[in-house]
């Protein structure tokens, strides 16, 4: 049997935390994560900050010869300090411009573990791909069940019929970095 054709992937915008977290596995996921990407030739679209896990993301990229375009909000490029060696930063006026650029920069959206900026990130582009605002993948990056509990609420929301069949939220989950690109092309 053939296999399924392969979705090109040229941009991808990663969303993570702007702090490390607990788990020092996670930075090392994110630094991984950055050297696939370079070595894929997918550029990073990201949140443009120079600290947590999108510094960590951002310069494994750049280390391994890959693409970033970060865009920060003016507010926030001094508290997540503005990575000045991406080969792009857009600064925008606010949190809602951010989204949108990023959105327009971008094949893909990934969610790495991260706090509450991560997660209504991630929870604005599963509302657009459910109101057919797009059909762009959308992966969870469920590392060391990281994002479980969110999952199972996903799931108890269609339990409840509060996401019905006939409108479904579309997305993947993966639970090894390494996984990640290939599930997005082949979506």
């Amino acid at each position: 049997m053939p296999h399924p054709p392969m979705r090109p992937l040229r941009t991808l915008c990663v969303y993570c935390g702007s702090q490390p977290g607990a788990d020092p596995d996670f930075a090392g996921a994110a630094r991984q994560f950055g050297k696939i990407l370079a070595e894929n030739k997918v550029g990073l679209v990201y949140g443009g900050g120079s600290i947590g896990l999108m510094g960590e993301l951002a310069r494994s990229v750049l280390a391994h010869g890959g693409t970033v375009t970060g865009v920060i909000p003016e507010s926030l490029t001094s508290q997540e300090r503005m990575l000045k060696t991406a080969q792009e930063m857009i600064v925008t006026r606010d949190l809602h411009e951010r989204k949108r650029k990023m959105f327009e920069l971008s094949d893909a959206f990934v969610a790495l573990p991260g706090g509450v900026g991560t997660l209504e990130e991630l929870v604005e582009q599963l509302t657009w791909e459910q109101l057919g605002h797009h059909r762009k993948p959308i992966l969870i990056a469920n590392l060391k069940e990281y994002w479980q509990p969110l999952l199972a609420l996903m799931e108890q929301m269609r339990k409840s019929d509060f996401i019905p069949a006939v409108w479904p939220v579309r997305y993947l989950v993966a639970t090894r970095v390494e996984d990640i690109l290939p599930m997005l092309q082949a979506d």
